[in-house]
């Protein structure tokens, strides 16, 4: 149980720490607190994360984003039920009885309701609600909920935070804060190395919701070379194992017509040689992550893609095994070191 106990607390740390789309604060100064132990840290207009090491040589952007999925108040009705949209690709098939924190005036426990199956339709039998017909119950009637709550406030799925047998755990928003994570294992790793690299960090915003921050911080950073960090699919039960990563065996490779070739086959071969457990990730076009968005910053940018194998994607329980973080965390580290030795 000693295993990792840093990383755990790390990851805890960042998922516990409200984020939703366009509404990040609270886990952006928890990400950004953790990176200035490495470098100066600041927000940007959009309120992306950035730092940066100077150096002489190659430059090379490590990214993650920090927002989760989570849903947004649309109204709230005669009865005093909170109405509300995705923010985010949020699923809603998992929502029914389900409990949340709405962020209003103060964070306020909720409960999406759920017809009890007595009195469901026939046909509705085994079928979910669309969001038009979704609503939160607060306990509260309309004039009290409206005083705490405002359209625009963001909900959040409440979850456990729990480390399973062997090294995985589970939490809601693994799905990136496990990447912010392993950007912050690899700078610990790195920082008494000797390197002449010029390192930039970007944990940047909306992402579920479109990649604004991407496209804003990558151009900002104006990198030659990045590798970024996000979640993929871990293989379970009804699930296509060619299209699903291995929990526990190592971060998974992405390759894609979009992904720098001479990258990817460097960080394989560093793998190899340094015996970093890897997964190859082979995707046909775009990537949908925010690799897609830095890759056409500026006049280019380089890219790599390394994803944390994930089970129960955008859910409050989401399952990694911290073996993968700390694979990620190695081989972007060691890629580092490796590109950064000729002018040391």
């Amino acid at each position: 149980m000693a295993k990792y106990k840093h990383m755990q607390e790390l990851v805890f740390k960042l998922s516990k720490a409200g984020g939703v789309a366009g509404v990040e604060l609270a886990a952006a100064e928890v990400a950004k607190k953790e990176l200035s132990k490495y470098m100066p840290a600041s927000v940007d207009a959009l309120g992306n994360i950035t730092g940066k090491i100077e150096g002489a040589g190659v430059h090379i952007l490590l990214d993650a984003h920090i927002d989760q999925i989570g849903m947004i108040v649309t109204s709230i009705d005669d009865d005093g039920f909170v109405k509300v949209d995705k923010c985010g690709g949020i699923d809603i098939r998992i929502l029914a009885a389900h409990e949340v924190t709405v962020w209003g005036d103060r964070p306020l426990f909720g409960v999406v309701t759920s017809t009890p199956p007595h009195l469901a339709k026939k046909d509705d039998t085994g079928k979910a609600r669309d969001f038009d017909e979704t609503a939160i119950d607060v306990g509260l009637s309309k004039d009290e909920a409206t005083a705490l709550i405002c359209p625009g406030d963001r909900v959040t799925l409440n979850g456990p935070q729990r480390r399973l047998l062997g090294s995985q755990i589970c939490s809601p928003a693994l799905d990136d804060r496990a990447g912010v994570a392993s950007v912050l294992r690899c700078l610990e790793i790195i920082k008494d190395e000797k390197h002449n690299c010029q390192i930039s960090v970007l944990f940047y915003v909306q992402e579920e919701t479109g990649g604004s921050g991407a496209h804003t911080g990558g151009y900002t950073a104006a990198a030659e070379e990045s590798i970024a960090v996000d979640v993929s699919f871990a293989y379970a039960p009804g699930m296509p194992r060619e299209k699903c990563g291995e929990i526990g065996k190592g971060t998974m490779l992405g390759i894609s017509p979009i992904l720098d070739h001479t990258m990817g086959s460097t960080l394989e071969k560093i793998a190899k040689t340094k015996n970093i457990p890897m997964q190859p990730e082979v995707m046909g076009g775009r990537t949908g992550t925010n690799a897609d968005s830095i890759q056409l910053s500026r006049g280019g940018t380089k890219m790599a893609l390394l994803s944390i194998p994930l089970k129960n994607m955008h859910t409050s329980i989401e399952i990694i095994d911290l073996d993968d973080v700390e694979s990620t965390a190695r081989l972007m580290a060691e890629y580092i070191l490796e590109r950064g030795r000729e002018d040391v």
